[in-house]
């Protein structure tokens, strides 16, 4: 039973690693592909890392294989975010059917100043 459930582990994992190496081959622009290589990439990861932390079953593995799927929870979408914006930020175009851009009329791009609408004189303008 505990090598089925590794085996399937193992598949769900190298699975969603799939889906995301072809969403980052396939989806138009960056900010897509960081959300589908992000999400599905870290899932997969987990998965692959589980199997093993099952595969063995040993309670120092296990404690590591946590921390690893842990550490590649909160790391993720961090790194994505600011790989992401960054990206934003040196001009990389948005795909044609983006409907919505919250920083287009906050960053300016000659002083490459990012107004976080927090300041009075922000408040004022809108």
């Amino acid at each position: 039973m505990q090598e089925a459930f590794t085996a399937l582990l193992l598949l769900l994992g190298g699975g969603l690693m799939l889906i995301a190496a072809i969403g980052a081959l396939r989806l138009p622009d960056l900010l897509t592909r960081m959300h589908a290589t992000t999400k599905a990439g870290a899932l997969g990861a987990s998965l692959t890392i589980a199997a093993v932390a099952v595969h063995f079953a040993d309670v120092e593995i296990t404690a590591r294989a946590l921390v690893i799927i842990v550490f590649i929870v909160l790391t993720a979408p961090v790194a994505a975010h600011l790989i992401g914006r960054a990206g934003y930020f040196v001009g990389v175009p948005l795909c044609d059917g983006t409907v919505k851009d919250e920083l287009r009329d906050r960053y300016d791009p000659e002083s490459h100043v990012l107004d976080s609408g927090l300041t009075e004189d922000s408040k004022r303008r809108r």
